[in-house]
């Protein structure tokens, strides 16, 4: 019997078996083997030959050959030869630099040890196919919840077999009071996949705000089918989540389509989710009515909107208060992320007294600006007026339509404003003066005389001086009366640091 050939049936057989079960391609296992050979055979001839082997994808049939590279300039003497000598070795004249010559080597027989080598190359081969295989088939996976058993939990990390590949999940993104056994069935959301120096690493999680995304779009048909949307998810894993929702169809309630009958959608979640409690929140357009849904069971008498800062101030009645900010500020804390802004809870009686220390101020600084009693200055503030500037830079007869004014009391309030707003302007500019501030200092936006004195009384004078500070150290130096949002400041930083890219270039 030719056992030549036998054997090169095996190696083919063995190749198909392996790739099978694998879950990859016959030619990457029979590539990892003709790389074992090779190294067989540079074992046998000499580490420094350049030693191939190829498998015949059809026959099986194994050859080996040695290559010697045509070159003008040998820089290894036994993979290289010169052009001339290698014309008349080969009696070939077409030879050229660059060209390669075969020569075939007697066929090896795979000692012990060269087998075990050749058997770690195929493993190594084989592994890193196979992992290129699950790269491949998860790279696109991320955003899906996924099924899997528990295979290891080593320190509350839990390492899940999902059939053809496995997935991490670290012990952050586990649900609080979850315990896993090997064996142990569990559903979760694949939020990365990337390729580590141990190869392609799957990284699923159970406390990840999509999860339950994905967890209502199984649960519910109109979220699959687009008809209900799902705008934002806030999660505390394991304790409370809001999610926001909204209709494309006016005929159906985004609300109870998630809770189903009798909360049977909603409750199926919550079992999944260990007894998560879970609000369903209506979105809106609208940002204020949106933030009071999210404050949800709280209910809430006002809301204050400051887009520049990126703050909402919502007032609520007091016996509210508790339930508004939540065990351990949940409730604002899930609501604020939900709707992306921060949240500030106030009661009815500190927004009441906030307001009367505001108009308490406002009526002080013009009883002291423009010379006048507590009954003009109240009826300024009643108007909305809230600085000197508004006054001395208002129509006469805007100002004439205030109840108790005419024409003559509404220039007469005008001038008192800008003969302030002049004595004050003169004493800023010498104070400048003073000071020394640096002219291109207050030629940034946003650097105003008044702000740039009160920076200069802190040794900050100079275009350096102010780009060497950090955002928040430019809104505490300026302090609560003429400090800049955080956007602001950093606008005026980079401003300031300008010219060091300048003289750079």
């Amino acid at each position: 019997m030719d056992t030549s050939a036998l054997y090169r049936t095996e190696l083919l057989q063995v190749a198909e078996a392996v790739a099978r079960e694998k879950g990859i391609n016959r030619d990457e296992v029979l590539e990892a083997m003709e790389q074992a050979i090779s190294r067989a055979g540079r074992a046998k001839y000499g580490q420094e030959h350049d030693i191939r082997a190829t498998i015949d994808r059809k026959t099986g049939e194994v050859k080996l050959h040695r290559y010697t590279e045509v070159v003008d300039l040998i820089e290894n003497e036994f993979t290289q030869m010169l052009v001339k000598d290698a014309r008349v070795r080969w009696s070939d004249d077409s030879l050229q630099i660059g060209d390669f010559k075969m020569e075939e080597l007697p066929p090896i027989d795979l000692g012990r040890i060269a087998a075990q080598s050749a058997k770690q190359v195929i493993v190594q081969k084989v592994r890193e196919a196979e992992r290129g295989r699950q790269f491949d088939e998860f790279k696109d996976r991320v955003g899906e919840v996924i099924n899997g058993v528990v295979k290891r939990n080593e320190f509350g990390n839990v390492t899940v077999d999902l059939g053809r590949a496995e997935a991490i999940m670290r012990r952050d993104e586990t649900l609080p009071r979850e315990n896993y056994r090997n064996g142990d069935r569990v559903r979760a959301y694949i939020y990365d996949v990337r390729e580590e120096q141990r190869g392609p690493q799957i990284f699923v999680s159970r406390s990840h705000p999509q999860f339950m995304a994905k967890l209502f779009a199984q649960e519910v048909p109109e979220i699959y089918d687009g008809v209900i949307e799902i705008k934002s998810v806030a999660r505390d894993p394991g304790s409370r989540a809001k999610i926001a929702v909204l209709s494309n169809d006016s005929s159906i309630d985004p609300v109870g389509a998630c809770v189903g009958l009798r909360g049977s959608r909603v409750q199926a979640i919550v079992t999944e989710l260990q007894g998560e409690k879970i609000d369903i929140i209506p979105w809106s357009e609208d940002t204020a009515t949106y933030i009071v849904n999210a404050l949800a069971p709280a209910e809430v008498s006002k809301v204050v909107l400051d887009e520049d800062a990126g703050r909402i101030e919502v007032v609520v009645p007091d016996e509210q208060l508790s339930l508004a900010i939540g065990r351990r500020g949940q409730n604002v804390r899930l609501a604020s992320i939900l709707t992306g802004w921060d949240i500030d809870i106030l009661t009815e009686e500190e927004e009441s007294r906030r307001r009367q220390d505001e108009i308490r101020q406002r009526s002080e600084l013009f009883m002291n600006a423009l010379d006048v009693d507590d009954v003009i200055a109240h009826l300024l503030v009643a108007e909305g007026f809230v600085s000197i500037e508004q006054v001395g830079f208002v129509p006469v007869d805007e100002l004439a339509t205030i109840e108790g004014f005419d024409d003559e009391v509404a220039e007469e309030l005008r001038n008192r404003a800008r003969d302030y707003l002049d004595r004050k302007a003169a004493e800023l500019e010498e104070a400048r003066q003073e000071l020394g501030l640096d002219d291109a200092m207050l030629a940034i936006e946003g650097i105003t005389t008044e702000r740039g004195v009160k920076l200069g009384e802190q040794n900050i004078k100079t275009l350096d001086d102010l780009a060497d500070l950090a955002a928040d150290e430019l809104i505490e130096m300026l302090g609560a009366d003429l400090a800049p949002t955080e956007e602001e400041a950093n606008t005026i930083i980079m401003a300031a640091r300008a010219h060091w890219f300048e003289d750079e270039e």
